[in-house]
């Protein structure tokens, strides 16, 4: 049997911004009807396009693609356009961002908004990035559950073994996606103006971008265990539900994401939710990232599992955050280049795979050459 089986189910979910022609947060609603491929997140003004599931990355751009084109069809009549960069635009105040209008049988997500906006405030929200879904082929996990052990219980902890992988190896995809060093001093100060560069490559995955209050502690020592300790935050009241847990990674059951659909149904797919717009890409982003991506959780998973203690959980946090600076310290670069070569030998039989670690691998020789990401942002 070969070590890795590049089949699996793709997905790709992409939040940007809606602007007018002068470039500042679209004041009208949102110009689609209930559709889950188009819908909002945060805001009234913030476009999310979540495609089908595909069996290929390929298939999944395809998808984006499609999705985007039909977007700006229709904002093109309406004199607006796509914001593709992570961070925001100017606005004057936090008036400019009116939470999404969900009602009827989805005015739930507005109440949940309202709470978000409470707790965190509106400016947080705008932050925007491309999240990536991913699940093995079930035919691959059989071939995997060597020991016939109960299917459900096999698949479960073997995402959670690999969640608690990429929990600890997410600040490379930090280092190398980071698209985001450049913003509008409206975020710090209503009123304020002027884009100027900050200390940080990625804003919306630094200290300064999307994290709970305090450190979430979890149990990984099983699937229950985990929707358990989960569950006590909530009903604590330190989170109002599941999905404020702010996290690089998730586990994601299938159908409607809920804590008891995920503890009753186990996992479905694993999502990453790292990876800023790219403002050099047409879509947003590189397939290559995604490709990487890809690679990335193929070689974590031939890793042994490990005890996923508190210490580890808050340092894998620190990690992501200090991923999300211009400049890292040396010993995270030394980190990141000693697992890009543990890949190279892993896929040593793959020249595309060799292909897509190698682009990676120049990326991150730049940062090291403290060669700073595009300035594109500036040349709008």
């Amino acid at each position: 049997m070969k070590k890795y089986d590049l089949r699996g189910c793709f997905g790709i979910e992409r939040e940007t911004l809606r602007v007018d022609s002068a470039g500042r947060l679209a004041q009208t609603p949102h110009p689609f009807a209930y559709d889950p491929h188009i819908t909002r997140d945060f805001c009234e003004n913030q476009i999310e396009l979540v495609t089908p599931v595909a069996d290929s990355i390929y298939g999944s751009l395809q998808h984006l693609a499609d999705l985007d084109r039909k977007v700006r069809d229709v904002l093109s009549q309406n004199g607006e356009t796509l914001w593709l960069y992570s961070n925001p635009p100017h606005f004057d105040s936090e008036d400019e961002i009116p939470i999404a209008d969900f009602t009827g049988d989805h005015s739930s997500k507005r109440q949940y908004r309202e709470i978000l906006e409470k707790k965190y405030g509106k400016k947080l929200m705008l932050f925007s990035g491309i999240h990536f879904n991913f699940s093995f082929s079930e035919d691959y996990l059989h071939t995997l559950n060597t020991e016939n052990q109960d299917f459900r219980n096999f698949r479960d902890a073997l995402y959670l073994r690999l969640y608690k992988q990429l929990m600890q190896h997410s600040f490379l995809l930090v280092l190398l996606t980071a698209a985001s060093p450049a913003y509008d001093l409206s975020l710090d100060s209503d009123g304020k103006c002027g884009i100027i560069k900050s200390k940080y490559s990625s804003m919306r995955n630094s200290e300064r971008g999307y994290w709970n209050r305090f450190l979430p502690v979890l149990d990984h020592s099983s699937l229950s265990a985990l929707t358990e300790s989960i569950r006590r935050y909530v009903d604590s009241g330190a989170l109002y539900s599941a999905s404020e847990l702010y996290l690089p990674v998730r586990l994601k059951p299938q159908g409607l994401n809920t804590l008891d659909n995920l503890a009753e149904n186990g996992v479905d797919h694993i999502e990453l939710r790292m990876f800023d717009l790219n403002p050099e890409a047409p879509l947003g982003i590189d397939g290559r990232d995604l490709n990487f991506a890809h690679l990335l959780m193929l070689y974590l998973l031939s890793l042994p599992d490990f005890d996923f203690t508190a210490d580890l959980q808050a340092e894998a946090v620190q990690d992501h955050k200090n991923a999300a600076l211009i400049e890292p310290d040396a010993d995270m670069l030394i980190r990141a280049e000693a697992v890009l070569t543990d890949m190279e030998q892993y896929f040593s039989d793959d020249a595309e795979a060799l292909t897509v670690i190698g682009f990676e691998s120049d990326k991150l020789n730049s940062r090291r050459n403290s060669e700073i990401l595009t300035d594109s942002y500036f040349n709008q």
